[in-house]
């Protein structure tokens, strides 16, 4: 029988795993800016659309992580 909770569980869990790919991204597109232009670096705007991104696939995860008790006030 399809288990909707543990659907749910798997599709948080792969949400993290994508968080977390791309929190690595956007470490790497700040490592790339301050090696190419060292001190004087600025935020890429790949990586504030990366960290973007990453906010709104934890929400995500958060969203579908929530169990009815975690709802109530």
């Amino acid at each position: 029988m399809f288990d909707v909770e543990e659907e749910l569980e798997d599709i948080r869990s792969r949400l993290s795993a994508i968080s977390e790919e791309l929190a690595g991204l956007g470490i790497s597109a700040l490592q790339a800016a301050i090696d190419a232009d060292g001190g004087d670096a600025k935020r890429p705007e790949l990586e504030k659309r990366l960290s973007r991104a990453r906010r709104a696939v934890d929400k995500a995860a958060a969203i579908v992580g929530q169990t009815p008790e975690s709802t109530l006030i």
